[in-house]
């Protein structure tokens, strides 16, 4: 028995030895993402979005934020890009989660959203209202917009298509944004471009996506060449 006690003092003084060690490591990998954070001063942008934000299918590097970070940086633009995108995400949801996106201070928002609520025939009035005030909310805290305008399938019929891409056109007329007429010109209904879902781009067809939100961003942009 005498033995046993020992046998089980010892593994639990080894387990809790290895638990400080864990703890010890994980509060210097907290601490160095602190610094690191804090060292990086660079503007922010953040990419506020769904699945093809996100990079769905993807890896981190090949999404449309983590490529137009390296653009940026190529032309000499010094600014940090957050990739804020969620897959399945509507505006709905988007909107639940802006203020804590906002919590990063971001100086500019791309904001790609709504794709989603089209897709799944949501009312439209919803869809605009939802998408409104987030621009509100984004502008109150001072950060300028990049709105992406979406568009739907054919089969969705020509009165919902018209309305869901008039609510894109109205709001960045009501409220002076930026917009790029379409997130995936030039990708969507290209095999080459998209994965074999047919809606999410490949890293080819995020280059695409990139020029396009490149062109709308620029004139935003206070540095680079």
């Amino acid at each position: 028995m005498k033995l046993i006690r020992n046998v089980l003092a010892s593994t639990i003084i080894f387990s809790l030895s290895l638990m400080a060690i864990g703890i010890d490591g994980l509060s210097r990998e907290a601490r160095a993402e602190s610094s690191e954070s804090s060292l990086d001063a660079r503007p922010k942008i953040v990419a506020f979005g769904d699945s093809l934000t996100a990079g769905l299918g993807m890896g981190a590097d090949e999404a449309y934020p983590a490529q137009l970070q390296r653009r940026l940086d190529a032309l000499g633009f010094r600014y940090r890009v957050i990739n804020a995108g969620v897959s399945g995400e509507t505006t709905a949801g988007g909107l639940r989660r802006v203020l804590w996106i906002l919590k990063s201070q971001p100086e500019i928002v791309i904001l790609e959203l709504g794709a989603n609520d089209g897709l799944r025939g949501l009312q439209l009035e919803e869809t605009k209202a939802n998408l409104e005030q987030m621009i509100q909310l984004i502008q109150r805290s001072g950060a300028k917009i990049v709105l992406a305008g979406m568009k739907l399938p054919p089969n969705y019929g020509k009165d919902y298509i018209d309305g869901f891409e008039q609510i894109y056109r109205e709001l960045a007329k009501q409220y002076h944004l930026p917009l790029i007429p379409f997130f995936l010109e030039g990708v969507a209904g290209s095999a080459q471009m998209n994965q074999a879902d047919g809606i999410h781009p490949t890293a080819a067809g995020y280059e695409l996506v990139v020029d396009g939100v490149f062109l709308k961003l620029k004139p935003l942009l206070k540095n680079g060449s």
